[in-house]
């Protein structure tokens, strides 16, 4: 159901900006601030919340019910069918709030189409709304951390029995399916992301999305997994040996593994997070190997697998505690080798906590 405490916060956020309503589309705010988890779909619908506190909804026939069950009997829902399009009922929506001719701010969930429609249509000046629930949802409640660490738990649990499986001559697509299954049998709702599983060469590609790569006798296999438990995710990464790695892989794979705990060792509340980056950054620098490292140290997660704070050069946002984000170094050289280690942390009083379990040093099947 829809957290009204978190509509106000919204609604004064919107007086100070001098913003009439703030336009609301499918995806992590919604889910954020609801539940509600419609999926992408080319029929308009949203939430509208004013600054002076009043909200209402538009949505076609066919998410009524979903509309209903998050938001309640105490907003209005103006419904649309999909013979007479979402124009007619928005017009109305907008007569009825006075909101024509007034500053819009949209989220990423309000497609580009339909807010030029809008903009033409209504009058209204649209800006730039992405960032607006960034605060509210950058400090994680008690609740929200138990509900990471489960779906940690279940991901840990899954990869644990994952590992009994993997063997030369499976596919990476195999993998990644038994691992998805895996997910599932152990209580998540689903896999929080596209599972990445990458052997040797296309491994140096950070976000592979390839299945058709065949584990040799002697091999690595990196693997970066998370699932969602009640619309919280988890996100890890393990860099496997099948057969013994070689001096050089050994090598490499220590010095990511440094660094990762650099990265973890270097957060606590009052550090910026681009001193975190630093400190893991460093360590593949000096182990020569700086150009092979060539994305941000981690992103935020909650129910988006990205969201701040990002662990990167350049934000000097301060860590608070409450704050749960990645600490993923790898080193990635390209058509020969990547090798990452990832786990998700939340900021405590005095540093950080590790909420996935697993074992970080060389795991060889």
């Amino acid at each position: 159901m829809l957290d009204k405490r978190k509509i106000r916060e919204i609604s004064e956020d919107l007086q100070k900006r001098g913003i009439d309503a703030f336009l609301l589309g499918p995806g992590d705010d919604l889910e954020y601030l609801c539940g509600l988890k419609t999926g992408e779909c080319e029929r308009f619908k949203g939430l509208f919340i004013l600054a002076d506190g009043s909200y209402f909804c538009i949505t076609p026939h066919l998410y009524l019910e979903e509309f209903e069950a998050a938001f309640g009997s105490e907003a209005p829902i103006y419904v649309w069918n999909d013979k007479d399009w979402f124009y007619p009922v928005l017009a109305k929506a907008m007569n009825d709030f006075n909101l024509n001719d007034k500053k819009l701010a949209v989220n990423f969930g309000v497609r580009a189409v339909d807010a030029i429609e809008i903009s033409d249509r209504q009058g209204v000046k649209l800006l730039n709304g992405w960032h607006f629930l960034e605060r509210m949802r950058i400090i994680k409640s008690p609740s929200e951390i138990e509900k990471l660490e489960r779906a940690t738990q279940i991901s840990d649990a899954a990869f644990r029995e994952l590992l009994g499986f993997i063997r030369p001559g499976l596919t990476e697509g195999e993998i990644k399916k038994k691992l998805i299954e895996l997910f599932e049998e152990h209580g998540a709702d689903g896999p929080a992301f596209d599972v990445i599983v990458a052997r040797k060469e296309n491994a140096s590609k950070p976000h592979y999305n390839g299945t058709k790569g065949v584990i040799e006798e002697r091999d690595l296999v990196l693997i970066d997994f998370g699932c969602r438990y009640e619309s919280y995710c988890s996100d890890t990464t393990r860099t496997i040996f099948v057969g013994d790695p070689s001096d050089e892989e050994k090598n490499l794979y220590e010095v990511v593994l440094n660094a990762q705990e650099a990265g973890e060792a270097a957060v606590r509340p009052g550090v910026l997070a681009e001193e975190v980056d630093r400190a893991a950054r460093s360590v593949i620098e000096d182990a020569g190997y700086g150009e092979y490292f060539n994305t941000r140290l981690g992103h935020g997660i909650g129910v988006a697998i990205h969201e701040a704070p990002y662990i990167m050069e350049g934000n000097k946002t301060p860590l608070e505690p409450g704050m749960t984000f990645s600490i993923e170094p790898g080193i990635y050289i390209p058509g020969k080798i990547g090798i990452r280690i990832e786990n998700i942390v939340v900021v405590t009083d005095d540093g950080c906590r590790s909420l996935c379990k697993l074992p970080k040093d060389i795991i060889v099947i």
